[in-house]
């Protein structure tokens, strides 16, 4: 369990993705640039065996924004997308209805 200050320090937000490609060096990442409102982030991510990089632009995903960088088979990540895992399908979380990009989750 964690408490809520702790909850509260992660910062997540809703990001447009603006491209989406498959990682030159890894089977099941995606390498996404996102619009956050204020700043674009470039995410990697573990989801390329269950979406189309296009069918991704212009979606709008949950995304923690203050998380450290990480190299993922060379590239940075300057983020993390929230997804659902139930076995072997991956769900990105998403928001009902569009918002602007950068809008605070809470």
């Amino acid at each position: 369990m964690i408490s809520i200050d702790e909850f509260r320090r992660m910062d997540l937000r809703v990001g447009t993705v603006k491209s989406a490609e498959p990682h030159p060096n890894a089977d099941k990442l995606l390498v996404l640039r996102v619009d956050l409102g204020a700043e674009e982030r470039q995410i990697v991510a573990g989801i390329r065996g269950q979406y189309d990089p296009a069918a991704l632009v212009g979606r709008q995903i949950v995304v923690i924004a203050n998380l450290e960088t990480a190299k993922l088979r060379g590239i940075e990540s300057q983020g993390m997308l929230l997804a659902a895992s139930d076995g072997n399908r991956i769900v990105i979380l998403s928001t009902e209805k569009p918002v602007t990009p950068g809008a605070k989750i809470s």
